[in-house]
């Protein structure tokens, strides 16, 4: 759970609700281990994308899941085009729309399921506005988003991390951060979640910043 103060806290001109220039000082100081990992990488450069809606950016977490990016973002383009000429379809518009013009755009019956579900629960008050998410804790945040078809705890961390800009999130079946932490911490093999996340209480508050790290050595 994000710590309250941090979670409410205003967004700064970078985007985040942080200042990572304490984060990687704290990062640092109780963790030298990761600390090396943090002067080979150099600056904490993440930082949040604009989020206009919470349903637009999680529409678009649906279409690009287990797809190249160039190839999500051809059917998301072939989507937004069926609402023309708005940029991004509002959730009433995409009820209205029929699932067979949506799979003639190039989503699979899953992703129609999903996106549909996403939709009607955002006309429900299930998705929280922008506004109201960021009053809320990380934890409350995806127990909301996870009853939403086709959104798992793994999307709904992603958005925490890289959409809000939470400092406080460790996800423990991220493949990259997991071979990032095996190459930092010189592990035998893949670690499991749970010697990450007794490795990670240390680096509370910042656990997100530790894991854009993470992220960053397999890069090096």
């Amino acid at each position: 759970m994000a710590s309250p103060a941090l979670a409410s806290a205003p967004l700064r001109p970078h985007g985040l609700c942080f200042d990572p220039d304490d984060a990687c000082r704290h990062l640092a100081t109780v963790d030298p281990h990761l600390g090396a990992l943090m002067n080979r990488v150099g600056e904490y450069r993440m930082r949040p994308e604009p989020t206009q809606s919470l349903f637009t950016a999680l529409l678009r977490s649906i279409v690009y899941q287990q797809l190249s990016g160039k190839a999500a973002s051809t059917i998301l383009g072939r989507v937004n085009r069926l609402f023309a000429p708005r940029r991004f379809p509002a959730p009433g518009e995409l009820l209205e729309i029929s699932p067979e013009r949506l799979r003639e755009a190039g989503l699979s019956a899953a992703k129609t399921a999903a996106v549909r579900d996403l939709a009607a629960r955002t006309l429900d008050g299930t998705v929280p506005s922008l506004a109201r998410i960021r009053r809320m804790d990380d934890e409350a945040i995806i127990e909301r988003l996870t009853v939403v078809k086709g959104i798992g705890r793994w999307t709904a961390e992603m958005l925490l991390i890289f959409r809000l800009g939470r400092p406080d999130v460790l996800p423990l079946n991220d493949l990259g951060v997991r071979k990032g932490f095996g190459m930092t911490f010189r592990t035998r093999k893949l670690p499991e979640p749970s010697v990450m996340a007794r490795r990670g209480e240390r680096w509370r508050p910042y656990r997100s910043v530790a894991s854009w790290y993470l992220w960053r050595a397999l890069e090096l």
